[in-house]
């Protein structure tokens, strides 16, 4: 598939490979993410949103942003791609306590001390470089406030081991070096991924590596049984200010 033309992104904006080029697969990788809501559970443990109001930066089509608005004061989702920002005010344009705003993680369009919460999934803060977007939080978050960033642990489960092969450059120790000397907390949470098809789990790792990455997956994993459930371990990464 031909990438789109990035017109209308916003200075600064790191370029996603898989959901900015491929939305409705990606939209079958959220739908088979956390089946049994272990990562929702660890959010909630780390993070208390009920009444509060939460941005959610990189938000993409959208897709968590009801689930925050159902007992948020208010939701706020920031994302630098024109057309995800489209997808995603279309999705919530029935809730009345969210909006939807282009900008990046280094340059919020958000006040001083607006926010109480702020969920970051799989978006820029992937430890050192994201200082820029780190400084942005500390200024967007109220005293009392919590900021949440999930990241893919490599150390463990079988999508940890895809994600070596496929991203050998990433050093685990020092992401954690980077977290952890800010004064951020880390949980490990089995999340997992449940698909309905091969077709889905086939074409969401196309989307997730490079196309002769993803096939010698594919091949390894369809012979080793080729199940549809796959054990996929992250970090949730939390710091109250």
């Amino acid at each position: 598939m031909t990438p789109r033309p990035l017109g209308g992104v916003p200075r600064g904006a790191v370029p996603s490979p898989n959901i900015w080029h491929h939305t409705a697969t990606y939209e079958v990788e959220n739908r088979a993410a956390d089946p049994d809501g272990r990562l929702w559970s660890a959010l909630r443990e780390a993070a208390d949103w009920d009444g509060r109001d939460v941005l959610d930066l990189g938000c993409g089509s959208g897709y968590h942003l009801g689930r925050f608005a159902a007992t948020a004061r208010s939701v706020l989702g920031v994302e630098p791609h024109p057309d995800l920002c489209a997808l995603a005010r279309r999705r919530t344009r029935r809730a009345t306590n969210v909006e939807v705003r282009q900008g990046v993680a280094q340059d919020l369009p958000l006040t001083d001390a607006s926010v109480d919460v702020v969920h970051v999934r799989w978006a820029y803060f992937f430890g050192p470089g994201c200082e820029p977007g780190l400084t942005e939080l500390e200024r967007v978050l109220r005293r009392g406030g919590t900021a949440l960033v999930i990241d893919n642990d490599p150390t463990r489960s079988t999508f940890g081991r895809w994600f070596r092969r496929g991203y050998p450059t990433v050093d685990p120790d020092a992401v954690e070096r980077f977290w952890s000397t800010r004064g951020w907390q880390r949980r490990v949470v089995d999340m997992g991924w449940r698909f309905g098809s091969w077709e889905d789990l086939a074409a969401v790792v196309r989307i997730e590596f490079t196309p002769e990455t993803a096939e010698a997956i594919l091949a390894e994993h369809r012979a080793a049984g080729g199940a549809l459930e796959v054990d996929y371990a992250v970090n949730l990464w939390s710091r109250d200010y």
